[in-house]
């Protein structure tokens, strides 16, 4: 892709923005206090990816999408993808090859383009490696107190932290398939670690959660009494890094929490 065609790709995916943006205000309208875009990369890189997955299938192709097209052609497949950037804060993009598209590029600072394309090398864009990068991020980006996930520490293993916000918001974290398989692959290691850095949840913040969500059943939402690093030992100890059927049932009692609490 040269230099026009890349600029060609961004004015295209610019138009794309025009036509998405008030179908996603009035359905996002706001985030955490602050209005449409900010806080939506997630939802408007999903909504552009399916335009341009439409497009790509079409038998007449948009020319300026010729040279996603052709990258493609081997094979591969625009890849939505969930990362740092320079490491100030969290982003959802798409990859097509060796090329980073950014369609949700002012979702930070609103007086930024809409749109950027670039070479992913440039891009200062990777993935996030640890539970600690993520806290350092998360703490600048999202201006969070964090402590260990004493909670539900069943949970602890795939879900180590406890996020609140200034508002008072308070949630599980992190809960997105790029840091549960990060937990997953170092064997819930990376999670024991930082539940061993971080400190004790307060009890004002457990009184809330055992509050709202003491009715439920669930098994893996009852051992609260447990330190959370054992869960991280016990599940290494029995492969439950390996198990998908037991990362599911995690991820469906975490479902149950998802909301959080507010102890504002």
């Amino acid at each position: 892709m040269n230099e026009q065609q890349r600029q060609q790709l961004e004015s295209h995916l610019a138009h794309l923005r025009l036509e998405i943006d008030p179908i996603l205000a009035k359905q996002y309208p706001s985030f955490a206090g602050k209005p449409y875009p900010l806080g939506r990369c997630k939802e408007i890189r999903n909504a552009i990816l399916d335009k341009l997955h439409i497009q790509l299938a079409q038998e007449k192709i948009p020319e300026a999408i010729k040279p996603l097209s052709a990258k493609l052609s081997g094979g591969q497949a625009l890849k939505p993808v969930w990362g740092t950037l320079r490491d100030e804060y969290f982003q959802n993009a798409i990859l097509a090859a060796d090329w980073y598209i950014d369609a949700a590029n002012d979702t930070v600072n609103p007086n930024k383009p809409r749109v950027e394309v670039v070479k992913l090398a440039k891009s200062g864009f990777s993935a996030i490696s640890s539970f600690e990068q993520f806290c350092t991020i998360a703490q600048k980006y999202w201006q969070v107190t964090l402590y260990q996930n004493d909670l539900f520490p069943s949970l602890a293993p795939f879900l180590p932290l406890v996020c609140v916000n200034q508002q008072g918001a308070c949630w599980l974290g992190a809960a997105n398939d790029d840091m549960i398989s990060l937990a997953r692959k170092s064997e819930f290691r990376l999670s024991e670690r930082v539940l061993s850095m971080l400190p004790n949840t307060p009890q004002n913040i457990k009184t809330a959660w055992y509050t709202q969500y003491g009715h439920l059943t669930d098994h893996l939402l009852q051992r609260t009494e447990v330190d959370p690093k054992t869960f991280c030992q016990s599940y290494r100890a029995q492969h439950k890094d390996s198990d998908l059927l037991f990362r599911d049932a995690v991820v469906k009692a975490y479902l149950q929490l998802a909301k959080g609490v507010s102890i504002a």
